[in-house]
């Protein structure tokens, strides 16, 4: 059987660096699961990649995209050239959109001294500033 090389998980890693949400199904706020069949040759080659179960807006055609992109490792059986039939599910999931955490609010007073006649009086107003960040 041909294998996907090397460590565990390591197709789901492959799959989801290369992953370009499509922009129709962002815009669209689309998700789902994309299921594929394929086969493999003896020279590890995807070829034959049908889409299962679909969700559209361009995600299908991803799928397809990342799938063929992929190289298994050869497989010698003997002299005998094997194909074989998969299986794999793509989960297209909406990026988590970061939320500020820091919000700023400030207020501006104006405070008019009452001055005694005996004092200079201040040239301008003063201001009063209050600053808060909730985090």
């Amino acid at each position: 059987m041909p294998r996907f090389g090397g460590e565990k998980g390591l197709l789901k890693k492959i799959i989801k660096k290369n992953l370009q949400y499509p922009e129709e199904a962002l815009e669209k706020r689309i998700e789902g699961d994309v299921i594929l069949s394929y086969k493999v040759n003896n020279l590890g080659e995807v070829y034959n990649c049908n889409v299962i179960k679909g969700i559209g807006h361009g995600c299908d055609e991803e799928a397809v995209r990342l799938v063929k992109m992929l190289k298994y490792q050869e497989v010698d059986n003997r002299g005998v050239k094997v194909s074989t039939n998969n299986r794999i599910k793509i989960p297209f999931r909406l990026p988590k959109e970061k939320k500020s955490k820091i919000s700023m609010k400030y207020t501006v007073s104006e405070k008019k001294e009452i001055k005694k006649e005996k004092q200079k009086p201040e040239k301008g107003n003063s201001y009063n500033y209050t600053i808060s960040i909730k985090e």
